[in-house]
């Protein structure tokens, strides 16, 4: 297998199982799954995705958590290495998901984010950064009591 294909199933898997973990996965999941079922059963694929989500999710900051993403990351090249093989048209689909979603080279650099806010009002705190989790918000305004004054 020459070099180029190589690195691209690695950075597939690592790309695949990284989405799995971050809120980003509602956002690519149909993209992996079309990578991953080609000429297969899409249903099977998409509950075995889903399932070793969930699996991710839960070990998260276990002391099992590094070993498990490392056998999925493992289980998922060996996947693409199969997929690639039978299907080579697939390697412009893959390296577009990769393109996309894959974190960038340097570590520590963001890539390219799109952020919003529409409807004109905006009645609490706003964060814009990577991988949120556990925030909790403790909130004294009351809208009634609060609302600007004419």
């Amino acid at each position: 297998m020459e070099a180029e294909l190589a690195t691209l199933i690695t950075s597939g898997a690592t790309t695949a199982v990284g989405l799995m973990v971050t809120e980003t996965w509602e956002q690519a999941k149909q993209r992996v799954l079309h990578v991953f079922s080609r000429g297969g059963d899409e249903a099977a694929v998409s509950g075995e995705l889903e399932r070793t989500r969930d699996t991710l999710v839960a070990a998260a900051g276990s002391p099992d958590e590094e070993a498990l993403i490392g056998d999925v990351t493992a289980l998922l090249r060996l996947r693409l290495r199969a997929l690639l093989h039978h299907d080579p048209d697939a390697v412009t689909e893959l390296r577009l998901l990769v393109e996309e979603f894959a974190p960038t080279a340097e570590a520590g650099t963001a890539g390219t984010v799109h952020n919003s806010i529409t409807g004109g009002t905006v009645n609490g705190p706003v964060f814009q950064g990577h991988s949120f989790t556990g925030l909790t918000f403790h909130s004294t305004y009351d809208p009634l009591r609060d609302a600007p004054s004419d």
